[in-house]
């Protein structure tokens, strides 16, 4: 059984569809502040699969203890945490709280039931600005916003477990940009409140939701001047925790870029999404954003020679995708 933390969020769900088509038995915890139980009744639709729904909060450690031993888990995905990086500077304990303590907890809960195995849904906001690009898995570490800074105290804490006990078995994930959903458009990228991502706000513009993108800032070193960003398709994203889920029969601790190793401007995705969708979305230009930079993408040969995963998606896929699931769900799983 695989307890996966956050699971019934936009990227936990449809690791949870990877994991029942691989032939995993699910345990999702969940307190569901930022997502929907919805998603996990359709993650269940989708795979024609049953998955065990349990509501809690890893902060919780008797109670993340019980349920491991009760489900039998042998290893955990964890997704739970908060994610906004312009949420994280305005409200910084809480990112503190959420995603350093409760990671905390989760493995000091994980250590006392004997669970060694763990895939961490870790960021590129590790890596700061870029001192050079692609962003390889040995680029210096230099978060430079709480929730990065969160990200990156956690990464420390897990290479600081697997030294003091190298009987573990730790993946840490590096995510570029997610976007897209399930082909099916049952389950997608569900945001509360304003979306903070480029694609779900784009979306919100071509249903009707929001009236205009801002665009911030077009004079970066860019070809367009907009910033450019790897997007990379959230089933790909998925796909890549099973892979890394087949390395940790071998006590390891590893760390991993999951991009596409190729950078899209703002703009290029408001064409492509214009092209999906059939429908225009009208853009402001505004000044830059503090602390945004001009451009950043993955280096992508590690995960192909250590997992044999690369991204297949492309842009133009992930915006038909995640225009499948807002078209066919204009306000969300609400």
């Amino acid at each position: 059984m695989i307890l996966v933390t956050g699971g019934a969020g936009y990227i936990g769900s449809h690791a949870c569809i990877e994991l029942l088509n691989a032939g995993e038995d699910v345990v999702v915890l969940d307190n569901f502040c930022n997502s929907n139980p919805a998603s996990l009744d359709r993650v269940q639709e989708i795979c024609g699969k049953p998955l065990v729904v349990v509501e809690g909060d890893i902060r919780e450690q008797a109670a993340v203890e019980k349920l491991i031993i009760e489900h039998g888990c042998t290893a955990v995905l964890h997704f739970a945490g908060l994610k906004s990086v312009q949420d994280s500077v305005a409200r910084p304990l809480e990112y503190y709280d959420y995603n350093v303590i409760g990671s905390h907890r989760l493995l000091r809960a994980m250590e006392n039931t004997g669970v060694k195995k763990l895939i961490f849904s870790s960021s590129a906001t590790v890596y700061g600005k870029p001192q050079f690009l692609p962003y390889t898995e040995d680029h210096p570490l230099n978060a430079i916003n709480p929730y990065g800074r969160t990200k990156l105290t956690i990464e420390d804490m897990l290479r600081d477990q697997y030294v003091g006990d190298p009987t573990w078995s730790i993946g840490i994930l590096r995510y570029f940009n997610p976007v897209g959903a399930h082909e099916s458009g049952l389950i997608g990228e569900d945001p509360r409140g304003v979306p903070n991502n480029l694609v779900p706000f784009v979306a919100q513009v071509a249903i009707g939701r929001r009236d205009r993108l801002n665009v911030w800032g077009n004079d970066y070193d860019t070809p367009d001047g907009t910033g450019v960003r790897d997007y990379i398709h959230v089933m790909d994203l998925a796909a890549g925790h099973v892979s890394a889920l087949k390395l940790l029969d071998t006590p390891r601790c590893f760390a991993v870029n999951l991009g596409t190793g190729a950078g899209s401007s703002v703009l290029e995705v408001v064409r492509a999404f214009e092209a999906a969708s059939g429908k225009h979305i009208p853009y402001d230009v505004k000044p830059r954003r503090p602390g945004d930079i001009d451009a950043y993408y993955a280096a992508t040969d590690y995960a192909l020679r250590l997992m044999g995963w690369k991204a297949t998606r492309t842009i133009e896929m992930m915006c038909s995708d995640h225009w499948r699931w807002q078209s066919s769900n204009p306000n969300g799983y609400g």
